[in-house]
């Protein structure tokens, strides 16, 4: 008789419940929807026959792969190839200096006491309250008086910007560091480990999913930045990166003849992204799952 009365409630439905559920999935699928369209949209346009910014329908009447093999092999305007490769260089390098030295700042605040730590985080908060465009002309005059301002010097300033950087956003990381139990690194000590390779060996594979997200937000940076590399590059196009020769793309003298490449430049900029994040979400998973069975 239980099993009945068990098995008659599993059935029974609450109509609040349930209307509650149908508005949360409906406005969470109008989201989906408003989320979805805009990459639909410059997905077709890659595509597009028809030059212009300017049309009357949101689908294309032609679709046509010339917007690519213009993107990669028209070099008359903007380069856009020499300017992928810029980018990419600069993401690269940057990605490995500021993980580095995000997660050495944070490990060293979350497990070292000395003098002036406090201060310093405090300091480090507030500065990070302040937007980083404030500091442009000061980091434009000290790199001009370095020379990096001219020629390959113009890719060497924005990888120590970048990096340079870095090291405030610590944040984050620090709370990470935190949660990993300071018994393990004080019996590793005690077996005669050293701090620096109990940072390495211990820490670092207790810490996959905040290694993951440096990494990922240590190369987004430097790739999609485009206020601080305009500044930087100035009229030197053969060190543009491909934020500014997307922007170029829009102006009045070029917006008829590049807004499909535009589109185009648009999906394959997003490409590096989309897989170095399928590449590491594998490895981000197994550090959550790790770090909940430890």
């Amino acid at each position: 008789m239980s099993q009945i009365k068990h098995a008659t409630r599993r059935k029974y439905i609450n109509p609040r419940k349930l209307v509650v559920n149908i508005i949360v999935h409906a406005f969470l699928a109008v989201l989906a929807f408003l989320w979805v369209m805009p990459i639909v949209w410059i997905v077709l346009t890659s595509f597009r026959k028809e030059p212009g910014s300017y049309v009357d329908t949101f689908f294309p009447k032609h679709y046509t792969l010339n917007n690519y093999v213009k993107l990669f092999t028209d070099h008359n305007v903007l380069n856009f190839p020499r300017m992928f490769s810029n980018t990419l260089v600069i993401a690269v390098v940057t990605c490995i200096i500021s993980t580095f030295f995000v997660l050495s700042v944070s490990y060293c605040l979350s497990r070292m006491r000395f003098k002036f730590r406090k201060p310093y985080m405090n300091i480090a908060m507030i500065l990070g309250l302040f937007p980083g465009f404030m500091s442009m002309v000061a980091q434009y005059y000290i790199l001009k008086a370095m020379g990096l301002l001219k020629g390959q010097g113009i890719i060497i300033a924005l990888m120590l910007v970048y990096s340079a950087c870095s090291g405030m956003g610590f944040q984050i990381a620090k709370g990470f560091f935190d949660t990993v139990p300071l018994s393990i690194d004080e019996a590793a000590i005690i077996d005669g480990a050293t701090q620096w390779q109990v940072f390495t060996r211990i820490t670092m594979p207790l810490s996959k999913p905040i290694i993951i997200y440096t990494v990922l937000t240590s190369f987004i940076g430097p790739w999609v930045d485009f206020i601080f590399a305009s500044v930087i590059c100035g009229a030197n196009s053969d060190q543009y990166t491909v934020a500014i020769g997307l922007w170029n793309m829009l102006q009045k003298e070029y917006i008829h003849q590049w807004y499909t490449s535009f589109a185009a430049g648009a999906v394959v900029v997003s490409i590096p992204i989309a897989v170095l994040f399928m590449f590491m979400q594998k490895y981000y998973v197994e550090g959550v799952t790790g770090a909940v069975k430890g």
